[in-house]
């Protein structure tokens, strides 16, 4: 198979760009956190990039992309990069596997968000192995493996079940183990440093190109349009997020960056499939479906701390049924609901029932089995003087 040089550089640097979203991740949500436990969000954003990193050259990507097995799993015939090499249809394998991984880290990634301000380090490494390889490698699988999914037709472009539903499902089911923070709703738990946050979302919405655009595989016009209804989607997002912020008091900038990633999750499954008309009104939908769940969220008193599952769990469950409806074959090649094609939206419903019934359920098992065996969160002590302190030994300068 011919290797395309114009294609393979471009993924290089989708590649590179995916890649900084995860410690992207971590200053998004270290911002949000108290000043105690900055260093510690950011670290889990590294500490979860160089775990995945390794399960994934070791068995994740045979798990996620090896022969079929029965459409769940892939087989190990990939454990240790075993048989991907310099060739491949456009790009290089070693180069597809590659860019597969930085999703997959990103994943953990947002599920941090759960367990902010009171996880013992230890406890999320061993999570994270477990979560990547039980949860997130078969979805992979699904959708872009040859699993049922795929071979049901259900539509996911980047992401929006494998990384956005596996993560916003997996971070609801974690935080109910782990439990809400010491003081939580009794008083003030206000973020540290919104700059920081806000450069966080900058960076993500800077990635998403590269998250979008990239799964194209290939430097062409289908790659083109997911470039520009990612960028549509997000401005429509925040836009509608901060009106109905607005609505409420004041326009807060936190909440315009939410919905800003509350468009760019939703357009995730269908920036492959859609037009720039579809981009708007999805993107403006996500940011007023991601806010009402944030504000349900908050009024059930769930510490779920960051919001992974009010904007990327649920923004993900939206996107995958828009891409249904919006889908059309003058792009991805697939009609959706609105041009006539009622089973592809049945597929999509079912695709994310199965997904977010599997990332729930399994994670929330993941997660009683890790806490019975070795605890999950750090004991009340160190939880009062941060983790920056009692899981790092390091603090942040006055």
């Amino acid at each position: 198979m011919v290797i395309n040089s114009g294609d393979t550089a471009f993924i290089i640097i989708c590649t590179a760009m995916v890649m900084l979203m995860t410690p992207a991740v971590g200053l998004f949500y270290g911002g949000m956190v108290r000043r105690k436990n900055i260093i510690s969000m950011l670290g889990l954003a590294f500490v979860a990039f160089a775990v995945v990193s390794i399960q994934w050259v070791v068995f994740g990507y045979s798990l996620a992309f090896g022969p079929d097995i029965g459409g769940f799993i892939g087989g190990l015939d990939h454990v240790m990069l075993a048989g991907v090499g310099l060739d491949g249809d456009g790009i290089p394998d070693l180069l597809f596997m590659m860019f597969q991984l930085v999703f997959a880290a990103l994943a953990l990634a947002i599920i941090t968000s759960a367990v902010a301000e009171r996880v013992k380090l230890s406890s999320f490494i061993v999570f994270g192995l477990l979560w990547t390889t039980l949860v997130y490698d078969p979805l992979a699988h699904w959708a872009w493996g040859g699993g049922w999914a795929s071979q049901l037709g259900a539509l996911d472009f980047a992401g929006g079940t494998v990384v956005h539903i596996s993560a916003g499902f997996g971070a609801l089911a974690l935080c109910m183990v782990i439990g809400a923070r010491k003081g939580f709703g009794k008083y003030g738990m206000e973020p540290y440093n919104v700059p920081i946050t806000l450069l966080g979302a900058g960076l993500l919405w800077f990635g998403w190109f590269g998250f979008n655009a990239g799964s194209e595989l290939a430097a062409d016009g289908i790659a083109a349009n997911a470039f520009v209804v990612t960028n549509t989607a997000a401005a429509a997002g925040a836009l509608a997020w901060m009106v109905a912020s607005w609505i409420r008091g004041k326009p807060a900038t936190l909440g315009i960056v939410s919905g800003a990633i509350a468009g760019l999750v939703a357009i995730t499954p269908a920036a492959g499939f859609v037009d720039v008309k579809g981009s708007l009104v999805i993107g403006a939908l996500a940011g007023l479906v991601c806010y009402a769940a944030l504000l349900w969220r908050q009024k059930k008193g769930i510490d779920e701390s960051l919001d992974a599952w009010a904007v990327h769990g649920v923004g993900g469950v939206f996107g995958a049924l828009a891409t249904g409806i919006f889908a059309t074959a003058a792009i991805g090649g697939v009609d959706g609901l609105l041009y006539g094609n009622a089973n592809q939206f049945l597929i999509q419903v079912l695709d994310v029932v199965v997904a977010v019934g599997y990332a729930f359920v399994v994670t929330y098992i993941l997660a009683k089995v890790v806490d019975k065996v070795m605890g999950l969160r750090v004991d009340e002590k160190e939880e009062y003087v941060g983790l920056d302190i009692s899981q790092h030994g390091e603090t942040v300068e006055a």
